[in-house]
């Protein structure tokens, strides 16, 4: 007996890394030490200490049940796009630059074909934030999970000089909400989605006028990441005063963590358009006004407050990133929370 019948293929393992090494190496930053295929990655700090007062900044998530998704549609290179935003999103909207990224995938059996495709969505991810991907796992589980499934995760590690950390602190009544649109759900309410909708193959392929799309197509639209626009507007000389990254929770637990003591946000509901994703998930699983804006994005992945004075400079950069922007409301003084209206 070897281990390959015990249901561990090694062969399988090397195959996937000499399949995702080209995808990998798009990522690559200066900073980046060796190459794939180490027992750790390694990062030069040299330029960090340029910064008066570094604070490294990290954050770990995964794509949650939207993994399903993309099984059931065998549809695999864009779910490492999501992996990657649910995290660089986090360290951006802290004031963060996102350095360099790991992935963990979890799988029934090494298919390296598969490997390779999620993880070329992962190296997708990575460049569209200017992290590196830096090294990864990718773990066979025989006999804990299905042969044709898998699971993905993983983190990232940023930087930023103390003095440009986003907190909040100096918030006052009057600062303006500004909204970015997102993509679609983004990586949170799966498993909602999954109650509302018939996930099968028949019904993710079926097209929707309303939707100018499949179902599936729009449900597994990557999760828009916010890095490069949230470095437009530094870059553009705007002092962002707080942000907040619309995930699960939506806008009723996730506003009010980018606000102080004594500060309250209003956001206008009609201040932007909807994506027609969210009035199919409503009108199908009748879900209500209330517990859509407490699950979901709503359209929104990003909000942040910035003066009244920076609003149109604010608006500009968003837009030289290439994201959309909105005025969506204001701060005003009050007890620490969030009115839609």
């Amino acid at each position: 007996m070897d281990y390959k019948t015990s249901g561990v293929d090694i062969e399988a393992g090397y195959r996937s890394v000499e399949l995702m090494k080209k995808y990998v190496k798009e990522t690559m930053r200066p900073e980046v030490l060796g190459g794939l295929g180490g027992f750790s990655g390694a990062f030069s700090l040299a330029k960090i200490k340029e910064m008066e007062e570094p604070v490294l900044l990290s954050g770990t998530d995964g794509c949650g049940t939207k993994v399903k998704l993309a099984m059931v549609m065998d549809k695999h290179d864009t779910i490492g796009i999501d992996a990657v935003a649910m995290c660089v999103n986090d360290i951006a909207c802290a004031g963060g630059e996102p350095l360099f990224f790991l992935d963990y995938i979890a799988c029934g059996k090494n298919y390296p074909e598969k490997i390779a495709s999620i993880v070329k969505g992962v190296a997708e991810g990575c460049k569209q934030s200017d992290a590196a991907l830096i090294g990864g796992e990718t773990a066979e589980h025989p006999g804990l999970m299905p042969e044709d499934e898998y699971d993905l995760a993983g983190f990232a590690v940023g930087v930023c000089d103390k003095k440009e950390m986003i907190t909040g602190e100096n918030l006052k009544a009057g600062d303006v909400l500004i909204g970015m649109a997102s993509s679609g759900v983004h990586s949170n309410g799966f498993s909602l989605v999954r109650k509302v909708f018939d996930i099968t193959k028949e019904s993710l392929d079926t097209y929707y006028e309303e939707l100018g799309t499949t179902l599936g197509e729009a449900l597994l639209a990557p999760t828009r990441i916010y890095v490069k626009a949230l470095k437009s507007i530094k870059n553009a000389g705007v002092t962002v005063k707080a942000c907040s990254h619309i995930t699960g929770g939506g806008f009723y637990e996730n506003i009010p963590r980018m606000l102080k003591d004594g500060t309250h946000a209003v956001v206008e509901k009609d201040s932007y358009p909807v994506p027609p994703i969210f009035a199919k998930l409503a009108k199908d699983g009748e879900i209500e006004e209330q517990m859509m804006y407490n699950t979901f994005n709503m359209g929104l992945g990003m909000i942040l407050a910035v003066a009244p004075e920076d609003v149109e400079k604010t608006m500009d950069a968003i837009r030289v990133a290439g994201n959309a922007p909105y005025v969506v409301g204001k701060i005003e003084e009050g007890e620490k929370g969030v009115t839609l209206c």
